[in-house]
């Protein structure tokens, strides 16, 4: 299943995963490692995968082939005939809606993590208060879930996952149930816990700021295969797939380029970048694949065709979209190629911006990043980008 032969086995690694899930709609394969006190940020669209790997490490799905260690001890191992049941699985797992028990107090909540565990219920009670004072619940404690807000419940629920003294995290859109202003407040909150935890967790996000300020690396998942890996700065520098780009707010245009460079798009039209690809010299032909990254405030807008224009790359669109976001607004223009632009509302409004609005776009050869297409999606987490 791994693309580099590492089959997820690296020394060090706290965890080491590699499944096949097979269901009717999806196909889960996947193979990477995740080193001690590693953040890691699972990414994808809707129904690539991700909820369904964080339930398969928790014991929850069944794959039907592979194997997973976490530190070292097989949590599965298809062709042993190993599979730890999930009550025996020491995982620690935060689910979207949290799934607070509603008939129990804060504390009782808290406590039920240990007390699953075997320990007496006592001292499961002494657990509970040593993490109720960690994430300031204290004067929550006697509270049940109906009576808590989001982000109070969504710190009960991570104590609780931690009560049970886990050797893996996962945390399944920890945040999608916030508000963006509580979700401002508990992202650095729960960073600062997450790096105190010693074992390797998992994120599952949609969210790419979240992903960002969270994260020590991330994972992103298309279609049930890892398509990117690596530390966020140089993901969000250059993406691999549309989706990635889309993610981290880039235009990313697949191609062919030329020596001169040139790069003939896989959807139509032609862009001029300076210079090419590094590795341009190494190659045995005169053109290469490649993807070519474009910042949305990059492109310049104009309502007619410019005279007398410098920047080699021009072409003419038609105006699909405007968004508001924060203090610009995003222009969504459909043409050859189809790109995102950002503007300022002053702009819009002078320039009588609206879907419909037929324009033309510029960008200079300077400003358009090139790198190689990748080939092969990248296999394991801990590999640089």
């Amino acid at each position: 299943m791994s693309t580099d032969g590492t089959g997820g086995t690296e020394p060090g690694s706290a965890l080491q995963v590699s499944v096949r899930v097979q269901r009717e709609d999806l196909v889960l394969d996947v193979d990477f490692t995740v080193g001690p006190s590693e953040v890691v940020a699972v990414l994808g669209p809707n129904g690539a995968g991700k909820t369904t790997l964080l339930r398969t490490l928790a014991g929850l799905s069944t794959p039907s082939r592979g194997r997973i260690l976490l530190h070292g001890q097989p949590l599965l191992d298809t062709e042993r005939g190993i599979d730890c049941p999930p009550e025996r699985r020491p995982v620690g797992y935060v689910f979207q809606n949290y799934r607070l028990f509603p008939h129990l107090s804060v504390r009782e909540n808290v406590a039920f993590a240990a007390r699953s565990s075997g320990i007496h219920r006592a001292q499961a009670r002494r657990q509970a208060e040593h993490w109720l004072e960690r994430f300031g619940l204290r004067t929550l404690a006697a509270r049940r879930p109906g009576q808590l807000s989001g982000g109070q419940s969504q710190r009960v629920a991570l104590a609780r996952a931690l009560a049970a003294d886990p050797a893996l995290l996962l945390l399944d859109e920890p945040m999608a149930a916030l508000d963006a202003r509580t979700k401002l407040e508990v992202r650095s909150e729960l960073r600062r816990h997450l790096a105190d935890f010693a074992g390797p967790t998992l994120v599952v996000t949609h969210d790419p700021l979240e992903a960002l300020v969270m994260a020590d690396r991330l994972l992103v998942i298309e279609g049930g295969r890892i398509v990117q890996a690596g530390q966020p700065a140089d993901i969000a520098r250059r993406p691999a797939t549309e989706y990635v780009a889309r993610l981290v707010g880039l235009n990313l245009y697949p191609g062919l380029q030329g020596l001169d460079g040139a790069i003939d798009l896989d959807g139509g039209g032609r862009l001029f970048a300076t210079g090419a690809p590094a590795d341009a010299r190494d190659r045995p032909t005169t053109s290469e694949r490649v993807l070519a990254a474009l910042r949305p405030s990059a492109i310049a807008l104009h309502t007619s065709r410019p005279e007398n224009s410098s920047p080699r790359n021009l072409w003419e669109g038609r105006i699909t979209g405007v968004e508001l976001l924060l203090e610009r607004v995003r222009i969504e223009i459909s043409g050859s190629p189809s790109a995102i632009v950002d503007v300022t509302p002053a702009a819009v409004a002078e320039l009588e911006l609206a879907p419909g609005t037929r324009v033309w776009l510029s960008a200079k050869a300077t400003e358009i990043d090139v790198y190689p297409d990748p080939a092969e999606p990248v296999a394991n987490v801990g590999e640089e980008v």
